[in-house]
């Protein structure tokens, strides 16, 4: 779900500002998981504007404050969600840990990097949410470590419906700053794509697994 309406528009508009979103739906983006998406979403430039920065980790802190209750760790999810999560730790004035997609293939093998004790509650920051797989995975990583994990926050979501599902049978709150419907509206209201580009997005949308088949 989105945190606030105007906070999602906002939203979209500096990542098509940026161009933080690409669109290509004759020369389709493979996913790491292997799906092909029309659209590709890079949040880490936002990194590059200060200005955008500071907005999505004002928002972040926002959404934590009124919405988790009390959090004693920021987790950020490698790698993007990394400079993110610390932006809002150092905010916060919280303990920061991040969460490796694997074990470390040497040294002490750590999957979570940094310290945290069992018991301590703590929300994940994504930088944005696809399919869930990997968001989720740092997400179990964190319990298995014995941590309360109170939810995820993520700049953006494709608002998929295996996402949807797989964060609902992990019983793990997400909440992002904007989300696919907001972006594709933005971006056809600031011509940033056409109405041919946005029949393909909504086709894709409908079914993403089956899309340009």
């Amino acid at each position: 779900m989105i945190f606030k309406e105007d906070i999602a528009r906002e939203t979209a508009r500096f990542l098509l500002q940026v161009k933080a979103v690409k669109l290509n739906p004759n020369h389709p983006f493979t996913w790491t998981s292997g799906l092909k998406s029309p659209i590709y979403c890079d949040n880490r430039v936002t990194l590059s504007f200060p200005a955008v920065r500071n907005y999505m980790r004002q928002q972040f802190v926002k959404i934590i404050n009124e919405e988790f209750g009390l959090v004693e760790c920021v987790a950020g999810v490698a790698t993007a969600g990394i400079p993110q999560g610390v932006l809002v730790a150092q905010e916060l004035g919280l303990p920061f840990v991040y969460v490796r997609s694997e074990n470390k293939a040497h040294g002490l093998e750590n999957k979570i990097e940094g310290r945290i004790e069992e018991g301590k509650s703590v929300v994940v920051v994504e930088d944005l949410v696809s399919t869930g797989k990997s968001s989720l995975a740092a997400v179990h990583a964190l319990q298995e470590a014995g941590c309360v994990v109170k939810g995820m926050v993520a700049i953006f979501s494709y608002d998929l419906n295996k996402a949807r599902t797989a964060f609902k049978e992990a019983k793990c709150r997400l909440i992002t700053l904007s989300d696919y419907n907001i972006l594709v509206k933005e971006a056809l209201e600031s011509n940033y794509i056409t109405d041919n580009d946005l029949q393909s997005l909504v086709k894709w949308r409908e079914n993403p697994d089956k899309w340009g088949e």
